[in-house]
């Protein structure tokens, strides 16, 4: 009871409420809030954190890439195992799951913007992504982690479609490991511009895990088709803001010769993993947006969507499943959509 007495008093006091600026974007001061909680939860600062390799939790490679073996080697050996198993509902928790990463992909996304609009609108955009003072501040790197974190709590997703005994993609499987894995790379890296991607992403997990709470509760949303082109716009965003990064990078580094806007924060292996991984994800989900909506005709794809057989997410049908694979749909006489050999 004492303890609870002192967290709300805390709490009270954190709140400091202002007419909206570029400081105060929001009007309520949101960091301090956002320190009680986890200052309750660590016992430290948020702002005192530091990520050091080898003694952060999860901060090494060989403890990401466990993790990510780990995830892969559950996946898979409970898809097989779950084949003479009934499929579970866990409707409640499957619920739970998605609502819970729409508040903190929510959470976190405020920070960020509450962190970065002063930034953009007194240093500018060039500030922000490659200087460590725009990009890499104290605040900025406790988000990171956070949201490194979020990235292993999402590897449930998968979990919830084998025990459901839905049907597992490649664009699926792939997209969530190697998640993971960029955004360690990133942590590692300093990289400055990580904000770009990072921002973007939880703006479209707000939207995509809210559609997937509201599709688990049986509300049909009419507006699920397009989270794969806001994913593939995102994609474009992050590769334009990444290459000019990496560009600028090794361009000042190694050839000052040719035109650069300046030096670049961030390190090598870093650039080559984001660009490398961004760039994957783009070609993946064109794929799959054409495999899906263009290839098996306007009236499949309007149909499939009417049905609530397509989404962005492996939570759909077989034949949308068969397209993503690579085999070609088309439509059968009565209008549904079926596989055909091409």
């Amino acid at each position: 009871m004492e303890c609870a007495t002192k967290f709300a008093a805390e709490l009270a006091g954190a709140i400091d409420i202002q007419v909206p600026s570029i400081d105060r974007p929001f009007g309520l001061h949101l960091w301090p809030i956002f320190n009680v909680f986890y200052k309750h939860a660590t016992g430290q600062n948020a702002t005192d954190f530091e990520f050091v390799y080898g003694k952060t939790p999860i901060g090494t490679l060989q403890v990401a890439g466990s993790l990510i073996v780990a995830y892969y080697a559950i996946i898979f050996g409970g898809y097989f195992l779950m084949k003479n198993v009934s499929a579970f509902k866990l409707k409640f928790l499957f619920q739970l799951h998605n609502l819970m990463l729409t508040l903190i992909s929510g959470g976190l996304l405020v920070l960020f913007l509450e962190e970065l609009i002063p930034t953009l609108y007194n240093h500018g955009i060039f500030y922000a992504i490659c200087n460590h003072s725009g990009g890499w501040t104290k605040p900025l790197v406790t988000l990171y982690y956070l949201n490194y974190l979020t990235k292993f709590v999402e590897l449930l997703d998968t979990v919830f479609l084998v025990v459901k005994k839905k049907p597992l993609t490649f664009l699926h499987c792939y997209h969530h490991g190697a998640t993971a894995l960029l955004c360690y790379t990133q942590l590692i890296g300093n990289t400055a511009v990580s904000w770009v991607p990072i921002t973007l992403n939880l703006f479209v997990h707000v939207v995509m895990y809210w559609y997937y709470f509201q599709s688990a509760r049986g509300v049909r949303v009419w507006w699920k088709q397009w989270i794969t082109r806001l994913q593939i716009l995102q994609f474009i965003i992050d590769l334009g803001f990444v290459y000019f990064a990496s560009y600028t990078y090794f361009t000042s580094t190694y050839w000052p010769e040719i035109p650069n806007a300046g030096q670049c924060a961030g390190e090598e292996f870093a650039a080559f993993a984001g660009c490398g991984i961004l760039s994957s994800y783009l070609l993946l989900f064109i794929s799959f947006y054409i495999a899906t909506y263009k290839k098996s005709g306007k009236t499949a794809a309007k149909k499939a969507v009417t049905n609530g057989d397509i989404a962005v997410d492996p939570k759909f049908s077989q034949d949308v499943i068969n397209s993503v694979n690579g085999k070609a749909n088309g439509a059968k006489k009565n209008g549904s959509v079926r596989s055909r050999k091409a």
